[in-house]
């Protein structure tokens, strides 16, 4: 069978050796899976991973020229997929395009792909719906939102559909990568993961169909899936919350993947990644956020923050150790003070400090909104100033 993929990259004039495989795990979807299947053909080398199903739909291709791969019981979603990953790299391919099996992706869209691999091989692609037809679930849609909110808060990646199960992954990700889940939060894993692990995450616009809900097929379990989604997203964000690198990949002088030092990895980030400009909002952020009176809550609201914009969190939180009590805070309450009553405040007793504390918090409020501001751009700059220095001698000097 030819492949119209042979040819691709010499009409675009990209010189990437990349080999794709097209994949649709299927499970119980024997009525859409022929079509599906056939169109999938018309582009390339197709394997299907049948995950334990038990109506008998995978007779209606057996005729096909195309590889499969069964499970006796049912292991979910995630594991047809590593398993479809396995068989992959085992017939020498580079990548795998997944696409779900109910017919709601149109294979017509998988040259998006194509293009997408050749040019940027080492990424993640994945399809990003348009919810503009008839028959749109509203969990679909805040279901989307939900998952790009906590993919950027644990990476600081944006992504416009982190759900979506039309997706491209080179295949040196799941040799280096470790995952646990096996199931639909597989597909969240793998993303948060090969963020971390410094492979690029990329948005490729797809079509979908959505039929009636008379006539829809899906096997999400709302109640036994949504845990697994929410307990893996508590998991993974508690990780995020540590100031402490993530394992980094490179390629080594053979062209394979191979891990870099933790330590290593954070001088590579603050020597090309970081630049003076992002290491002076994430120092001045930790200063503002420091300065509120945000009680046991400041590393949290740090770390959060700067992982949402996608800042150095150690910067941020090394920073705000500058106002631990009890001179920052006093500063904003002798501010806040000044500004209630046009004096500043002397006596310090039990009467000030004890029966009069709602007050010093009120005062420490006021003083934190003007001082905060004021200490942040401080910080910032001189911070700015230092990384500028740092980073123009690194330029100079090799690591």
């Amino acid at each position: 069978m030819t492949n119209p993929y042979n040819n691709l990259s010499d009409d675009l004039g990209i010189h990437h050796s990349v080999k794709p495989l097209i994949v649709i795990p299927v499970y119980n979807h024997g009525e859409t899976l022929r079509d599906v299947a056939l169109r999938c053909l018309e582009y390339g080398e197709v394997l299907i991973v049948d995950d334990g199903s038990t109506d008998q739909g995978i007779e209606s291709v057996k005729d096909l020229k195309l590889n499969l791969i069964r499970h006796e019981k049912n292991s979910g979603k995630g594991q047809a997929i590593l398993s479809a990953a396995q068989k992959a790299r085992e017939a020498d391919y580079t990548h795998i395009i997944t696409i779900d099996a109910d017919g709601q992706h149109y294979p017509e869209d998988i040259p998006i792909f194509f293009k997408a691999i050749a040019h940027t091989p080492h990424a993640v692609f994945v399809g990003s719906r348009r919810f503009e037809g008839e028959n749109v679930p509203g969990a679909s849609k805040f279901g989307r939102r939900f998952s790009n909110f906590w993919l950027r808060v644990q990476t600081g990646t944006k992504l416009d559909d982190v759900q979506s199960g039309f997706r491209a992954y080179p295949l040196e990700i799941f040799s280096v990568i470790k995952t646990y889940e096996k199931r639909y939060a597989f597909e969240v894993e793998i993303l948060v993961k090969s963020s971390w692990a410094g492979f690029e995450l990329c948005d490729v616009p797809i079509r979908v169909y959505y039929p009636s809900s008379d006539d829809r097929v899906s096997h999400f379990d709302v109640l036994k899936d949504n845990i697994r989604i929410s307990l893996l997203n508590t998991r993974l964000t508690a990780r995020a919350f540590l100031p402490v690198p993530h394992r980094q990949y490179e390629k080594d002088g053979e062209g394979r993947i191979t891990p870099i030092h933790p330590l290593k990895s954070l001088r590579i980030l603050l020597s090309q990644d970081e630049t003076p400009s992002r290491l002076a909002m994430a120092g001045g952020l930790g200063m503002l956020l420091g300065t509120l009176p945000l009680i046991a809550m400041h590393s949290i609201a740090i770390i959060m923050i700067c992982g949402f914009f996608r800042l150095s969190k150690i910067t941020g939180l090394a920073v705000s150790q500058l106002c631990m009590p009890p001179f920052v805070p006093a500063l904003c309450i002798e501010a806040g003070y000044f500004m209630r009553h046009g004096r500043f405040l002397t006596e310090i007793s039990l009467q000030t400090l004890g029966y009069e504390a709602l007050e010093r918090f009120y005062e420490w409020v006021l003083g934190s909104l003007v001082l905060g501001p004021a200490f942040a751009l401080f910080i910032g700059l001189a911070i700015y100033i230092m990384a500028f220095i740092i980073k123009h001698f690194l330029s100079k000097k090799p690591l």
